[in-house]
């Protein structure tokens, strides 16, 4: 994973004076144009690396390999942990490679990083069935800084009626959910999640933002999420899924799929999230080979009555049907 291999390559440089692209190949087991990549990554990131040209050459940080990070500028750690820690695919060990990069840095840098790591969270799981992807939208880089920096915002926001209001919050982290970007705050009124695309001003009042101690940006998102999942999708239907379709079934419902234990027969058990029952029928109706609802009763009249729709539109098999006579 990237974000690995971006700590990796900065412990490196801190613990050599200089290091060549093959040298970092080589210890992170990866091509050399990988290697340049990450290393390039670095720089832009606001990293102090640079490439020394020639016989000899390779890269250094900006007045030799320092172990402490004191060659590093607070917006320089600020930008490296923004450019590693926001990944959702984390793995413990770059978690623990942050820890301890976080502990090097000078006593003044330390609360910008942390902040700085713990910002984002990527959440690829999408709500609804769009495809397409977006880019960030207006406002997502004051609103993260504000959230780094710990400072109110006077936020104008624009409501899916289209009613636009204005009030002051205290950003906690961005998270984005598929295509679409959220800023958690809290606010007057409680914690609250603002799509970011429909915020219209974001001004910083300077004023220091609440944050409480042990708030996980991640943890947090997880228990928002939960919630919302529960509102969008409040209908549930039981069934039971022969072992090979329960594959089929996390494909065509992702996460509004539970899957429980087997039954006497062999079977699963699941649980299925929806809207209501006409749609879950629909959804439902095409995985019949795999699938038996078992309840609520309203599912299984909607499923009688789309399976006696489809026998008169398209016929039995065998036969020629209404809409093909011969």
């Amino acid at each position: 994973m990237r974000s690995d291999r971006l700590v990796a390559t900065l412990l490196l440089l801190q613990r050599r004076e200089l290091v060549t692209a093959a040298e970092v190949s080589r210890e992170l087991d990866v091509s050399e144009r990988t290697a340049r990549r990450d290393l390039d990554a670095l720089a832009m990131a606001g990293v102090p690396v640079y490439s020394v040209r020639g016989r000899g050459g390779g890269w250094r940080l900006v007045g030799g390999a320092r172990t402490d990070l004191s060659g590093l500028t607070a917006g320089e750690a600020r930008a490296l942990f923004l450019a590693v820690g926001p990944a959702s695919d984390a793995t413990p060990a770059m978690r623990a490679a942050l820890r301890k990069l976080v502990h090097a840095l000078p006593e003044p840098f330390r609360v910008q990083a942390e902040a700085a790591a713990s910002s984002l969270v990527v959440d690829p799981q999408r709500w609804g069935a769009s495809r397409k992807e977006h880019r960030p939208p207006r406002f997502v880089d004051e609103l993260q800084d504000a959230a780094i920096r710990g400072v109110q915002v006077s936020l104008g926001y624009v409501d899916g009626t289209g009613v636009e209001t204005r009030r002051t919050v205290h950003p906690l982290g961005i998270v984005v959910k598929g295509p679409v970007w959220y800023l958690v705050s809290d606010t007057e009124t409680g914690r609250r999640v603002f799509r970011i695309d429909r915020v219209s001003a974001a001004d910083p009042t300077g004023d220091p933002a609440h944050r409480p101690e042990d708030f996980d940006l991640a943890e947090s998102w997880d228990e928002i999420a939960e919630e919302i999942d529960r509102k969008r999708t409040p209908l549930e239907v039981h069934a039971v899924c022969t072992p090979e379709g329960t594959g089929i079934l996390r494909m065509a419902l992702g996460d509004r799929l539970d899957v429980g234990g087997s039954t006497a027969d062999g079977r699963v058990e699941v649980v299925i999230r929806g809207p209501d029952e006409y749609i879950l029928a629909g959804e439902l109706s095409g995985l019949v080979e795999w699938v038996e609802v078992t309840g609520p009763e309203g599912v299984r009249e909607h499923l009688a009555s789309i399976g006696d729709a489809l026998v008169e539109r398209y016929g039995r098999p065998g036969t020629s049907g209404d809409l093909h006579p011969s």
